[in-house]
């Protein structure tokens, strides 16, 4: 009994122990073969997936076959599954990866085909130097080149190197571009005629492999080769037309292509490329004999580079670089045609100013009506635009008064526009447009010595007045904390601008007349009555402001009244009682303190309705 019980029990450990033994490699084999493909795939998920032991029949290490009962059996906890650190650095591409690759895939490239360049150029001038080669043949090899290293890189980007392909193309048109140059102005083997329509091929290769590829830095080589076209066959004779005429072709190509692939930095760029070829060709050649001809071309160029950055809804993406590119090109514009048209055409350039306001008027009409997430912006941009060039309008078609005149009115109904609209934009302009009348007619117009009040000066700053007392209406009236500021500033300039004009009057009544000298007694006399009725207008004006400050139950208004009468106050103790004659001291004083009891007065008097 005891000999079978033993044998029995040795069996059980030994079916125990080769139990255990298979499932040991059973982990073992699905821990190599997950190894395997963490190195393979790389993915995060499968780095912190469970090991799943298969119900599969699987083998004993002694090749026997294990039953399928056991192999259903549950499984021991998955053991902790092996390191792939290195595997894992590798997949993921890590800051240490993605730097190896930026300097291995990127740097090392580019640097690599610097030294080429350098190397093949140090060769070729080795061999022109030693005449090797003749200046036909230099030609041909800097042709046939880059056009084998333009078929080259095809085979690169279909094999999964965009990166590299690209910059094999922008060597291949570099060299192509600089090998027609040395032929036609270096060498003078072809005509510039020829070298032009090779080169507009080479721009033409470019945008067509753009497009095929769907490549928007193609098309960015395709524009630089483009602009430096007429750059690189110039003979230095004006050809205004043939240039200009290029030009547009080129921005109309470009225009197109943005407008069909979305690559507004494309655009953006062109922009800058006309603006260049424009300003370079203006500078050397324009005269005013050519004024109709430049002007069209330039109004074309506006025209274009006004519309197309608006042309397409999808380009909302980039509203504030095609925004950036409206304003450029408004600026551009008007510098143009100001520097055409100032001198010997003043009116013209004010009405075209005025018709390009119009018409950004009425984009800004079709922007709204057209909609989408961009159209705010973008027709505040054409607003803005527009008031803009409205403004310069002014200065450009008037003169003296009516500059001022004109841009107060403008400011009124801008602040009239913004009520209705409840726009901060046009509340924003109608301040500048104000703020410009109000310092050209302080520091420009208010000079002259004029009758007193009844003159054009003062009915500007009353005119003035109006504009902002308009202004806090329409700003008190719309409530809120920002219309409120709005208020309070517009009551303040309200009564400060008052002020200055006041102090104008009182100087130019006194100020002596031209072809009149006075004596030195007379001019003593004239001082003391200027600075005492300087004192006597700040008082009164101040006791009136308290007066309105009281009927509007304003401490606002009241407080602007103390400071003036606080000021006035230590203008009469402190250079009055010194400057003024006897006469003129004591009227100081009695005025001065009657105002101060009355203003006393109808505090205590009200001091229940200020308290509430």
């Amino acid at each position: 009994m005891s000999n079978g019980f033993e044998s029995e029990e040795l069996q059980r450990l030994r079916e125990q122990l080769a139990a255990l033994t298979r499932r040991v490699y059973n982990l073992e084999q699905l821990v190599h073969r997950r190894t395997d493909s963490a190195a393979l795939t790389a993915t995060p998920a499968e780095d912190n997936a469970p090991v799943a032991v298969p119900h599969e029949q699987t083998l004993s290490p002694a090749g026997e076959a294990a039953p399928a009962a056991e192999a259903a059996q549950p499984q021991a906890p998955a053991f902790p599954p092996v390191s792939t650190a290195g595997h894992r650095i590798q997949a993921r591409g890590g800051s240490g990866s993605s730097l190896e690759s930026r300097i291995g895939g990127q740097w090392l490239n580019r640097a690599g085909i610097v030294a080429v360049l350098v190397g093949l150029s140090y060769f070729l001038k080795f061999a022109f130097e030693n005449n090797w080669i003749g200046p036909a043949t230099q030609v041909i090899i800097g042709i046939v080149a880059g056009l084998a290293v333009l078929f080259w890189s095809e085979r690169f980007r279909q094999k999964g190197y965009p990166g590299f392909a690209y910059s094999l193309k922008a060597v291949a048109f570099g060299a192509l571009y600089l090998s027609l140059w040395a032929g036609s102005q270096y060498y003078h083997l072809v005509p510039p005629s020829v070298t032009f329509f090779g080169m507009v091929m080479v721009t033409l290769t470019a945008i067509a492999l753009s497009l095929r590829q769907n490549s928007e830095l193609l098309a960015a080589f395709a524009m630089a080769g483009g602009f430096l076209t007429p750059v690189l066959v110039s003979t230095g004779q004006n050809r205004e037309l043939a240039l200009f005429c290029y030009v547009a072709l080129l921005d109309l190509g470009m225009a197109w292509l943005v407008a069909l692939k979305r690559w507004p930095r494309v655009l953006f760029a062109s922009f800058w490329g006309t603006a260049a070829l424009f300003a370079a060709w203006a500078s050397t050649f324009y005269t005013e004999p050519q004024l109709a001809t430049t002007l069209a071309f330039a109004s074309f160029f506006f025209l274009l580079y006004a519309i197309a950055p608006f042309a397409d809804r999808s380009l909302s993406p980039f509203s504030n670089l095609m925004a950036g590119l409206a304003l450029l090109n408004g600026a551009a514009y008007f510098a143009a045609s100001y520097t055409m048209l100032e001198q010997h055409y003043p009116n013209e350039l004010a009405w075209l100013c005025v018709a390009v306001a119009g018409f950004y008027f009425g984009l800004a009409r079709l922007l709204h009506k057209r909609g989408g997430s961009a159209a705010p912006l973008y027709v505040s941009t054409a607003v803005a635009l527009g008031i803009g060039f409205l403004t310069v309008a002014i200065p450009v078609g008037l003169t003296n008064y009516g500059i001022v005149l004109g841009w107060l009115v403008e400011a009124g109904a801008l602040f009239w526009a913004a009520h209705r609209s409840r726009s901060f934009l046009l509340r924003a302009l109608g301040a500048v447009a104000f703020l410009l009348g109000v310092l050209r007619l302080v520091f420009v117009d208010s000079t002259a010595s004029q009758p007193l009040l009844f003159n054009p000066r003062f009915g500007l700053y009353l005119l003035a007045i109006a504009a902002l007392a308009l202004l806090a209406r329409y700003a008190l009236a719309e409530g809120g904390t920002n219309s409120r500021q709005w208020a309070g500033a517009a009551i303040l300039a309200l009564n400060v601008l008052a002020l200055v004009a006041l102090n104008f009057e009182v100087g130019d009544y006194f100020r002596p007349a031209p072809g009149h000298p006075l004596s030195r007694v007379n001019w003593r006399a004239m001082e003391t009555a200027r600075a005492f009725t300087y004192s006597a207008v700040w008082m009164a004006y101040g006791g009136g402001l308290m007066l309105v400050g009281f009927w509007k139950r304003s401490p606002f208004l009241r407080w602007q009244a103390i400071a003036l009468l606080v000021f006035t106050t230590g203008k009469v103790f402190l250079y009055d009682i010194a400057a003024l004659e006897r006469g003129y001291r004591i009227a100081a004083f009695i005025v001065l303190g009657a105002i101060l009891l009355a203003v006393s007065f109808f505090y205590q008097r009200n001091r229940a309705r200020l308290t509430e």
